[in-house]
């Protein structure tokens, strides 16, 4: 038996990044039957590989934004007598429109379900629907790192799963569960020093949640013995906290580079009605006690939310400026699933499809008659430009703190360039 672990492609074209489904679903398997054959496809970077599969199954994992391409990937595919099983966060929030591209779709987690479907494929008795158990993670596989082509330079490492916040446009907390469930730290240090790269990215919703500094502190003090760097998703509020000096200066020690932070919208009415987090925290305050720390920063925020005004694209410039740090924004997307995609849906663009769910279209309708879906795209498009101008790069790079020299510096290129060329 034959299975191909395909990751459709991306929008925006080819990225450095292994997509970590690839590796682990390949793990998974060859704990189950040693015996399979594997084959892993990462479309963006291969994507002559498609036509030229030969398999018994294959197993096809979706976001939203690669949910069209993933389709068509799974028609080709059928057509030639090849089974589908579709997986990943939009085919669980999305299962029956899946399954009409696929044999079967596993929903949620695939740790307590995969298993299953490779026993009724043998068996010739595949199931339309599997449900995967939300587990306790002391038993996960080390990804079968080598496997995967393509030139890809940086793994994703998750340490944990599940999100206590109620942010109405995340997926997190509905497909993963609103419990904080942890790794074993023994075991992420195992799958970090089996990376064959210098450098990772931790996958996690938050490096260090509050509540939990002492965890994240133990956590970073394990790393430190791998000689990797690294960078992460992680928020404000507990870098503050009485033990975030301390937390901080372990993770520059264990070879954290940056810091990737979400700050949802640019004004305070925006925010409140993304969500109720509890761990809200300027990014004024939180961004300089990073940077003084040794740890770079990137801001990840969204704009043109129907509570959105057009002077938020300027505004989030003039943050950039007062911050030092690079800003990445996206237009509002509300995923499947989430509470946000149930509020707007009286006001979506029903014309568009899944391919427009890419954080660079406008996908509603707006209170505000001067912010039409061109004039948001326009201007999206315009401070996005002006915030990865070659000009602004290039500044950045001399405000990253030298503790993180050359890699910080390094990453801090590859992380701007090739998305403002996507």
């Amino acid at each position: 038996m034959k299975l191909c672990i395909i990751f459709p492609p991306l929008p925006f074209g080819w990225t450095p990044v292994a997509p970590p489904i690839l590796e682990y679903l390949a793990a998974l398997t060859r704990r189950e039957d040693p015996t399979i054959e594997i084959e892993l496809i990462s479309a963006s970077a291969t994507p002559e590989a498609i036509d030229k599969i030969q398999c018994d199954l294959a197993s096809i994992s979706i976001l939203t934004p690669t949910a069209v391409p993933g389709y068509r990937i799974a028609d080709a595919l059928r057509t030639r007598g090849i089974k589908v099983v579709f997986g990943g966060i939009h085919a669980s929030s999305m299962p029956e429109e899946a399954k009409s591209h696929g044999d079967a779709v596993v929903i949620g987690e695939a740790e307590s379900a995969w298993p299953q479907v490779l026993r009724d494929f043998r068996a010739g008795q595949l199931k339309p629907f599997y449900r995967g158990e939300q587990l306790p993670l002391n038993d996960l596989p080390t990804p079968l790192y080598g496997k995967l082509g393509g030139g890809h330079q940086f793994r994703v490492i998750n340490t944990s799963r599940g999100c206590p916040y109620n942010c109405t446009f995340c997926s997190v907390k509905p497909f993963f569960g609103a419990s904080i469930r942890f790794r074993p730290i023994e075991d992420v240090v195992r799958d970090v020093c089996a990376i064959p790269e210098k450098m990772y990215i931790n996958g996690d919703e938050n490096i260090w949640w509050e509540g939990f500094e002492q965890r994240a502190i133990d956590l970073f003090t394990a790393l430190k013995g791998s000689k990797k760097k690294w960078m992460g998703f992680g928020s404000l509020r507990p870098v503050l906290s009485p033990s975030g000096s301390r937390m901080l200066n372990a993770a520059r020690e264990s070879g954290m580079l940056t810091a990737w932070v979400g700050w949802d919208a640019m004004t305070d009415e925006a925010q409140g009605i993304w969500s109720q987090r509890q761990n809200r925290c300027r990014p004024r305050e939180g961004c300089p006690y990073l940077k003084d720390h040794g740890i770079d920063v990137s801001l990840f925020y969204m704009l043109g939310a129907r509570e959105d005004s057009i002077d938020d694209f300027k505004r989030s410039v003039e943050l950039c400026d007062r911050l030092g740090v690079s800003m990445h924004p996206s237009l509002v997307v509300p995923y499947p699933g989430t509470e946000l995609a149930r509020q707007y849906e009286p006001y979506l663009y029903k014309e568009l499809g899944w391919e427009y769910y890419t954080g660079a279209f406008a996908l509603f309708e707006h209170p505000d008659p001067a912010m039409t879906a061109d004039v948001r795209e326009e201007k999206f498009h315009q401070t996005f430009l002006e915030l990865l101008s070659l000009k602004r790069v290039w500044l950045h790079m001399l405000r990253i703190p030298l503790a993180g020299f050359p890699y910080a510096h390094l990453i801090s290129l590859m992380s701007q360039l090739p998305i403002r060329k996507g």
